[in-house]
C-alpha cells in the first residue's frame, strides 16, 4: 500500500506554525529542516507534516533561547542517523542547564516584581484608607526598607 503524503503550502506551513514565510525561508537557507524542502510544480516550496513537526521542535527550541548555530548542529545530527547520540545528549544537556539557569534568574525576579507588586499595592491600600476615616496597618514603612530599584 502507498504511503501518502501531504503537501502544504508555506502559507500554510506558516499559518499553522506562526513562522512567518519569511523564517521558513531563513529555516531552510539555514540548513535548519531534515530533509531538503521539496519543489512542487512551478518550483513553489511543498511541506510535508513531518517537517511541520520537525519545526515544531524548532520552534520550541529557539524559544527557548537554544542559539542557532546549536541549533543547527543538532539538526546535522538528527540528520546524520543513528550512531551520534551522544553527541545529541551533550548538546541537550547543555541547552537544559542554560535554561535552568535563565529559569533561576527569572524566579529571582518575579520574586522581587512580587515583592514590589505588594508594596505598592499596600500603598495603593494605604492612600484609599487615607480618604475614609479608619484604616488598616500596612507595610509602607517597607518600602523604605527595600533595595532602591526602580
Amino acid at each position: 500500500m502507498a504511503e501518502i503524503t501531504t503537501s502544504l503550502s508555506i502559507g500554510q506551513v506558516a499559518e499553522r506554525t506562526g513562522l512567518s514565510v519569511h523564517a521558513l525561508r531563513f529555516y531552510e537557507r539555514e540548513g535548519l529542516f531534515l530533509d531538503p524542502v521539496r519543489r512542487g510544480p512551478g518550483g513553489r516550496r511543498v511541506y510535508s507534516e513531518d517537517d511541520v513537526d520537525w519545526l515544531t521542535v524548532c520552534i520550541i527550541l529557539r524559544a527557548s533561547g537554544m542559539p542557532l548555530p546549536a541549533l543547527r548542529r543538532y539538526a546535522d545530527l538528527v540528520r546524520e542517523g543513528a550512531g551520534n547520540e551522544q553527541e545529541r545528549l551533550a548538546l541537550m544537556r547543555e541547552h537544559q542547564a542554560r535554561v535552568a539557569t535563565e529559569i533561576g534568574r527569572l524566579n529571582q525576579s518575579l520574586d522581587l516584581i512580587g515583592h514590589k507588586v505588594a508594596i505598592y499595592e499596600d500603598l495603593v491600600d494605604h492612600d484609599a484608607a487615607i480618604a475614609r476615616p479608619c484604616h488598616a496597618p500596612s507595610r509602607v514603612a517597607e518600602e523604605q526598607r527595600t533595595p532602591s530599584l526602580p
